[in-house]
């Protein structure tokens, strides 16, 4: 992971400010939310260095992503 993303760096980019540095600071690995999985979201949220994106969709289908999780690790 790192400290500015993509995203982030893309919008200074377009406002003509200075790039953020992107040295990865963790490892993260994402997990897909699919369908019922969203349901477990209390659970993922109450790991430690986990962050959980909802969608705010309103109904859970099979097959739906639902949201995603995000866990951080020490850098290897």
């Amino acid at each position: 992971a790192c400290l500015i993303s993509q995203f982030e760096n893309h919008i200074r980019a377009i406002a003509g400010w200075p790039l953020g540095d992107t040295a990865r600071h963790s490892d993260a690995v994402m997990t897909n939310l699919i369908g019922s999985d969203v349901e477990r979201w209390r659970e993922f949220a109450a790991e430690p260095a986990t962050a959980v994106h909802l969608y705010g969709k309103s109904e859970a289908r099979q097959g739906r992503k639902m949201g995603h999780v995000t866990r951080l690790y020490t850098k290897s």
